[in-house]
């Protein structure tokens, strides 16, 4: 499956109700090597800006999960935080260039200033930032 299918399986997703962050890792959970229904359940509390704080957008967080998953080294190899970490702030400064926030009251049109995109469109760029990073050679 190449990118645009996987954005098109994750508008699907949330177009039946899953939030941003399900969304966008049950796009990439194959790549990721993470099981469906427990990347499902992981990044349920990350809707809403994280449980519905309104903070960091469920696309991009569900984009970092997926990377994270993938790249880890697991218990047995904590040393691989630091790259993860890299891979993480790529994705978040690569996101934020492209929208301007990472922030759910910002990207929403919340704080005053309408909203620069619908959330369709973040969750395909969150899409896009975790296939980059896990199909990258």
């Amino acid at each position: 499956m190449d990118e645009q299918e996987r954005i098109a399986k994750a508008l699907d997703y949330h177009h039946a109700g899953y939030n941003c962050a399900q969304s966008t890792v049950l796009a990439v959970a194959d790549l990721a090597g993470l099981a469906p229904d427990e990347a499902y359940r992981l990044l349920e509390g990350f809707g809403g800006g994280m449980g519905g704080f309104s903070e960091t957008c469920g696309a991009i967080s569900g984009a970092i999960a997926a990377v994270s998953y993938a790249k880890s080294g697991g218990l047995g190899n904590p040393i691989t935080k630091r790259a993860t970490y890299d891979l993480s702030k790529e994705m978040v400064d690569r996101f934020r260039a492209k929208n301007g926030s990472t922030r759910c009251p910002v990207l929403k049109g919340l704080e005053g200033a309408p909203a620069p995109h619908p959330c369709d469109d973040y969750v395909a760029d969150g899409v896009a930032l975790a296939y980059d990073l896990l199909t990258r050679k």
